[in-house]
Formats: structure tokens, sequence, C-alpha cells
């Protein structure tokens, strides 16, 4: 156990603000990257700041010191706790105390002191474990703070997550089940306002953007690539050097008769949502079948697709499904019918029907195709773009209410499939703009440098050219102009 975090919505103090607990003792830096703890902290944060009473009466944040040793501490590990919430929680911060730090913390509080703004600086005390009662009363403390709560710290845990209906989560690290899910994109302590992100782009230029493309570019994909090189796969890849990785590979479910799970597809996070999209390459008409199992297999209700079938004279992607309206085409044991094509200044959305003919059952997808926007360049409007990921999110959203109890998964949704040619530029550009785009909605800050890093440990190679990089930037600014956002926030 790295670390010990008590759920803000199960105790509160008596003006009814939520209070969490972190335990420093029990971190081990040697056992526990920053990353984890942090992420596991703005989890079960974000999750207490859900609730009504919580948004209405704050947050008591307890920085627990006590019987802590030099060895459990890290410098770099307290100056993000502190940039965190003072970036994703201030305006529900009421106070952070400071308990039982030790003689030799004093020098490193007061580095940390500076980091802090006035106003958040009056809400940080450093308190003695005796004095800890005069700020709250025992009943809201544990045993080993001087309350009376009889709390063991690994049991209150296990409830938080018997509460989340078995879904794995950041917090299942704080009690020794491996954490899988630190690629999900949550807000960083390095992220930036919108006022940041035009002073960095001011800063930086055209020039200084494309060298932070090109680091990004030059850092290794972590994990590997057997079996999307194995002899009887290659054929399945649109492009020989655009591979998935083994980690996140979606994997066909097995079928007598079929050699392989293989498909050039890889589960992406999104914003606080694990396996939020599938990116996937143009499928290739010997793979139109895999393809159609996937979706039907991963309960996929919205397809996009960023290009054309056939652009400069070159094949980008089979027309895998039926592209007339009372079209109808089998595809493996999953049949496609064309209901009704809807066209649109810069896309069509296609509405089809799926009869899994081994089943008997039928279901709905929707179809999105957006036609603005060239191979290796980008969109010539980012707007028509951004009300093209917003139809898409509001179909998403509107199809999972119509798939009600027929999704068991995660409860954000099952992935919607991203797809261009290879899968990887103008698939990694959309899928950051909605990362991206979906944090600023909920916090007012993003990173799309860490984004893109997170996403490209995914769907390596995500964002193909740094012209792409770029424009999420832009976009995101031309975004935030048009929702009057940028006034707000200079």
């Amino acid at each position: 156990m790295c670390s010990s975090l008590l759920g803000g919505w199960g105790v509160r103090d008596p003006s009814g603000a939520s209070i969490a607990l972190y335990t420093a003792k029990l971190h081990h830096p040697s056992k526990t990257g920053n990353h984890v703890v942090l992420q596991a902290l703005f989890y079960l944060l974000d999750r207490a700041v859900e609730s009504f009473e919580t948004q209405r009466n704050g947050l008591v944040f307890i920085y627990d010191m006590a019987g802590s040793n030099y060895t459990n501490f890290e410098l770099d590990l307290s100056k993000k706790i502190l940039n965190l919430l003072k970036g994703a929680f201030p305006a529900r911060l009421k106070k952070v105390l400071i308990v039982g730090a030790p003689v030799w913390f004093r020098v490193p509080y007061n580095l940390l002191s500076l980091l802090l703004k006035e106003k958040l600086r009056e809400r940080v005390q450093m308190v003695k474990m005796g004095d800890l009662r005069q700020h709250l009363p025992r009943d809201c403390l544990p045993e080993h703070l001087g309350g009376c709560l009889p709390l063991d710290m690994h049991s209150w845990n296990l409830q938080l997550l018997s509460e989340q209906n078995g879904r794995v989560d950041p917090v299942d690290e704080l009690v020794g089940i491996p954490l899988e899910n630190t690629s999900i994109h949550i807000p960083e302590p390095e992220v930036m306002s919108l006022a940041e992100l035009m002073a960095h782009l001011n800063r930086a230029q055209r020039s200084g953007i494309y060298l932070e493309y090109e680091e990004l570019r030059r850092e290794q994909p972590p994990g590997t690539f057997t079996c999307a090189l194995a002899a009887h796969n290659q054929e399945r890849n649109r492009y020989g050097d655009v591979l998935c990785l083994d980690q996140t590979r979606v994997r066909l479910k097995a079928r007598r008769n079929e050699r392989s799970d293989y498909i050039n597809a890889s589960f992406m996070d999104g914003y606080k949502q694990k396996n939020a999209y599938i990116g996937t390459q143009g499928p290739l008409e010997k793979t139109y079948g895999d393809f159609w199992r996937m979706v039907w297999e991963q309960s996929v209700l919205v397809i996009v697709m960023t290009t054309r079938t056939d652009e400069g004279g070159r094949r980008k992607c089979g027309q895998y499904w039926p592209k007339e309206e009372g079209g109808q085409e089998v595809y493996g044991h999953i049949a496609v019918v064309n209901h009704r094509v809807d066209k649109h200044a810069h896309y069509n959305q296609t509405t089809l029907e799926l009869h899994n003919t081994e089943t008997f059952e039928q279901r709905q997808v929707t179809h999105f195709q957006f036609l603005s926007w060239p191979d290796y360049g980008v969109p010539s409007s980012a707007l028509s773009l951004i009300d093209f990921l917003g139809a898409v999110k509001h179909q998403q959203q509107w199809a999972v209410q119509a798939f009600g109890s027929q999704w068991s998964g995660h409860p954000l949704d099952p992935p919607m499939v991203v797809h261009c040619s290879a899968g990887i530029g103008r698939t990694g550009t959309f899928c950051a703009l909605d990362i991206c785009l979906s944090q600023l909605q909920d916090v007012r800050t993003l990173n799309v440098c860490q984004t893109v890093r997170r996403m490209r440990a995914q769907r390596a190679f995500s964002i193909q050219t740094p012209e792409q990089y770029y424009f999420c930037h832009t976009a995101i600014l031309e975004h935030a102009q048009r929702q009057g956002l940028l006034s707000a926030n200079q």
C-alpha cells in the first residue's frame, strides 16, 4: 500500500465539508511512482466533489505526516499535490491541514509555501497532532489522529471499490490491487489555463510547437508489437509501419477455424474514462468481417471516419458499409443495412442496422464520415471539426441511453470507433481534441502535450505530423474564443 486516502463523501465535518486524508508514512517512493499517487488522489477527490453536498460545503484536505520519516517524503510529490489542489479544486477547497509535521519538514514547507497564491496560502495550516481537534471534532477523525472513528484504511478503500459496481479504478493501487488505469486522462499538476495556453502559443510560435512535437515523436512507444508483426497477421495491416501495441490491442473473440484474434485496432482512454475509443486503421476488404466483429463484440454504437475512401487517386479506406440508403451487405456473420443517410456541410451521418446472423440479435449503429480533412493535413475550418465532434458526442450519449441495460461494461459508455486511413494521424487529432475540450469544459484547464504523450502510449505514433499537433492548440483557442471563454480567463 503506497498511501491511504479517505473518500471525502464518506466523512464530513460539522459544516458538511467533505474530508479527504493523505497518510504520508504509507508512501514508499521506491515502490510507487508519483503519477500513481496523484492519479488515485485526483480520482478520489473528483468522486468526492461529485456530491452536491460537497459542492455546497467544500472540501477539507488533511496531509497527515505523523510518524513519517524522511524516506517517506518527496518534495516533488508534495509540490504536485499542492498544485493539484490549487489547480483542480480551488473553489471548493476550504483548508489544508498539515498534521504532525516533523522538524525536518520546516525547510521544505517554506519552499512549498512559495508556490501558493496568497488566498490559498491562508487556507494551509501546519497543525500539531494534539491541536487537530481544535479544527475538527473527534467524531469525524480516525483513531490514529485522535478521533473516535475505528477506521481501517484498507477496509474503507475496499468499501469505495464496492460502491463502484465492480469497476477497476486508480484507487485500486491503494489497496494493493495492480493499477492498470494510469493512462486515463485526468487533470495533471502541470495543466494550463486558456490564458496560459495562449501565452505559450504566442511565446513558442509555430516553430516552437513543432519542436515540442518533435520531442514527443522521438519518444519510443512503451510496449511491443509482437502480434502485429507475426507473419500470419501482417496482411491485416494496411501499412507495414503502422502497428498496434500488444499491451493495448483489441482482441477479437475466439471463433472456430479462426487462426488469429488480431485486428489493427487499439483501445485508447479518454477523459476520466477507460477505453473511451478504439483507434483503428481504415478497413481492408479482407478485414471487413473482422471490423464488424469488433464493432459487435465491443458494443460499439458510434463509428467516426475522418477520411474519404479515396484521396489524391489513392485508396485510403475500403467501402466497408453499404453506402446507399436501403443497401445491405453481409460481412462474416454480421449483416449491415443502411437505413438512412443525412448529409451535412462537412460530414455525412448514416444510420446502420446490424444483424447478428448467429444469435439473431440486432443493433443500431451510427456512422459519421467527416469529409473536409486532407490526408497528412488539417481541416480548413477548426470550428467545422469541433461542431462535428459535438454531433458525434451528442449521438453517443443518445445511443447509450437507448441501448439501456444491454450495455453492462464501463459506466461511461462503450467505446466509439475512430479511424482514418492508418488510424494515427487524423484519428489521434480527433481524440486529442475530444479529451482536451472535455477537460476544459470540466475544470477549465488542459495539457495538450501530456494528452498526446498518453495517447501515443496506447495507439503508437498518434498524431502524425507537427501541423496536426499545432492544429490541436489553435483549434482549442478558436473554440474558446467562440464560446467567450478567453476573456473570462484573462
